[in-house]
């Protein structure tokens, strides 16, 4: 099964189970009347828009590069995720304010322990449906999946807190503990739906991912050859499961656009190992006789000056500029 196969069964499997849920909560609640309860039911209404939004912007992702979006439509996954996550937050304010309503004007609760059974249901659910869609979404690169994950494992850790709070209340019969319960998992609700806007706004930033540039710093290390005299400006941006990347390299001036493009090939060909969906464009400079102290080609019969310095190659010397300034013709 391929990765936009695999997005879609996990988002149709989320979006089936959290109706199921909700419909269990919500009669969980009707039964109740607890405000926790009612917490855990409002928080699955917002897995079913989320998971909607999620499935439409992996068949949105899928689409190829067209005439209007050269780059693709990946960067859709990253509004779905900002989406869910203002999702969330609208869903924790309107449980923190029906748990201080129930403070404010009392609080009526019955057959808890069937609450706490429904509850427990749901829970168990949830947290294995959130590690699958998690485990998926980080195996087809997909940042919608993953914040949907997260999302379901809040909903699993929300009904646990449910769980123990209802049980409390049973053991105490002190009512006002269930809004109490509510606002604090609320609470918890809403630091969930900030971090899911600030990971979105980070992708349509195009903030660097530091795990992402230190593999591809050591593939280009590993992959380097003698006659590589220099590489620098190493650039790269991420759009749902695709990787761009691009980054200068200096060759000895003699090289043909031929064997030019067979390094370009070989560096891709590592690279790809890794990420399949990686795009790599080099742009190709030429060295020139100032570069000679730093070049280790062996037997060239234009060296004007003996190998002097070694470059260090490391990520500052990769992601930045040339080691001498770039001379297109003297």
């Amino acid at each position: 099964m391929d990765k936009i196969s695999q997005k879609k069964k996990a988002a149709i499997l989320s979006m089936i189970i959290g109706f199921l849920m909700f419909g269990g909560k919500l009669t969980a609640y009707f039964i109740t009347g607890s405000a926790a309860i009612f917490s855990d039911a409002l928080e699955s209404i917002v897995h079913i828009f989320a998971t909607g939004m999620a499935l439409f912007s992996i068949y949105l992702s899928a689409k190829p590069a067209d005439e209007s979006h050269f780059y693709g439509h990946g960067n859709i996954e990253y509004f779905s995720a900002g989406i869910e996550g203002i999702l969330i937050i609208v869903a924790a304010i309107a449980i923190m304010y029906e748990s201080v309503s129930a403070l404010i004007f009392g609080v009526t609760i019955q057959k808890l322990d069937i609450g706490i059974l429904i509850t427990t249901g749901a829970g168990i659910v949830n947290l294995f449906l959130g590690l699958y869609l998690i485990r998926t979404g980080k195996k087809t690169d997909s940042l919608i999946l993953v914040a949907d994950g997260k999302h379901v494992l809040t909903d699993s850790i929300t009904s646990i807190g449910v769980i123990v709070g209802l049980g409390i209340v049973l053991l105490t019969d002190i009512l006002a503990l269930d809004p109490i319960i509510a606002i604090i998992i609320a609470t918890n609700i809403l630091v969930t739906g900030f971090k899911l806007i600030k990971e979105s706004v980070a992708g349509l930033m195009n903030e660097t991912d530091k795990e992402i540039l230190n593999e591809l710093v050591a593939m280009i290390i590993k992959s380097k050859r003698n006659y590589w005299i220099d590489v620098h400006q190493l650039r790269f941006w991420k759009s749902a499961n695709k990787l761009f990347i691009d980054f200068h390299l200096v060759l000895p001036f003699y090289f043909n656009i031929k064997e030019a493009h067979f390094e370009e090939e070989y560096i891709s060909k590592t690279i790809k190992d890794r990420f399949p969906e990686a795009e790599l464009k080099i742009h190709f400079d030429y060295c020139w006789f100032d570069l000679c102290k730093f070049c280790l080609t062996e037997n060239c019969e234009f060296r004007k000056e003996d190998l002097k310095e070694n470059i260090i190659w490391n990520k500052e010397k990769i992601i930045g500029k040339s080691v001498v300034p770039f001379r297109s013709s003297d």
